[in-house]
């Protein structure tokens, strides 16, 4: 049984092309076939379409008018397909995305809801954790990770470099002194967080004019929330290092006073990253493009 949309299509090529032959050729398929199209539509609808002599053919009267809904239904045909495909191409479905503590709630949340208005039918699961997460064993799609990335069964994608700046309160600078260059650091009650790691926990690094400064840093208070971090520093027990996007409103407020304002404090890489024998759906395709465009590493304005 021949299919009538496929012979709708064979008769309008026919027609366009004046022979069968031409048609067989365009259609990569017999004339034969092409012939059998055009009289299987012929016998469904009880008239000629195409008056056929040995040197030419034409279309009968009928045959113009049912040329032209041809034209119009395989137009209509063609554009359902193609919403078809867009349909499978548009991102849907839930997304499993973890990312650290402190960048994932003042800077990624934001980026996630103006994520989720644009993609209607897609949920996302963000999971904000401080460890060192396996997306494979795991389940997450997409893992944002600051520090270095050496496994090679993962694909990552560099972002913007995850900077901190140093600041206290005015009480403590007031009873403490402000800090002028990195070494003074060294006298100071230095506030640490428990999940950085190796140097960065001991020893912060600034920078100014090409030059690099480390300096020794102690502290009798760690922390492993950035919050409680935040807190002591308010409650002037001790300089500490965040970032700018979390400090800005007690910045604003006054509350904190940043220190060492000349210079750029300590930075830590920061990439997305995926299994690379990963699926590349529309949903985690879309959600990498949206984090690279915000926080891509050709970016300059800090998050």
């Amino acid at each position: 049984m021949l299919d009538r949309l496929t012979s709708m299509a064979v008769f309008v090529r026919a027609a366009d092309l004046g022979s069968f032959t031409a048609a067989a050729t365009a259609l990569g398929m017999s004339s034969q076939m092409v012939a059998k199209h055009v009289v299987f539509l012929e016998d469904r609808l009880g008239t000629r379409l195409l008056n056929r002599t040995t040197r030419k053919q034409s279309l009968t009267e009928f045959g113009r008018l049912y040329y032209e809904r041809c034209r119009l239904v395989l137009a209509e045909a063609e554009a359902a397909d193609a919403l078809a495909q867009k349909v499978r191409e548009a991102p849907r479905g839930r997304l499993r995305i973890n990312a650290p503590v402190t960048f994932g709630s003042h800077s990624l949340v934001p980026l996630v809801t103006r994520y989720l208005r644009t993609h209607p039918e897609v949920q996302v699961d963000l999971t904000l954790s401080d460890r060192l997460v396996d997306p494979v064993d795991e389940g997450f799609e997409a893992v944002i990770r600051l520090g270095p990335v050496s496994d090679t069964a993962l694909v990552a994608r560099p972002l913007m470099p995850y900077r901190l700046i140093a600041c206290a309160s005015p009480a403590y600078l007031a009873e403490n002194g402000v800090p002028e260059v990195p070494s003074d650091l060294a006298r100071h009650e230095c506030l640490g967080f428990a999940y950085w790691s190796g140097a960065l926990s001991r020893q912060w690094r600034f920078s100014c004019d090409g030059r690099s400064f480390d300096v020794s840093v102690s502290g009798r208070l760690q922390i492993n929330d950035w919050r409680g971090l935040l807190r002591a520093a308010l409650d002037g027990f001790g300089i500490t290092l965040g970032p700018e996007a979390a400090l800005a409103p007690e910045l604003s407020a006054g509350r904190l006073v940043q220190v060492l304002s000349g210079y750029d404090g300590p930075s830590r890489p920061m990439h997305i990253l995926h299994a690379a024998d990963r699926q590349m759906t529309p949903k985690l395709r879309s959600f990498l493009s949206t984090v690279v465009a915000e926080f891509g590493a050709s970016k300059q304005r800090r998050h």
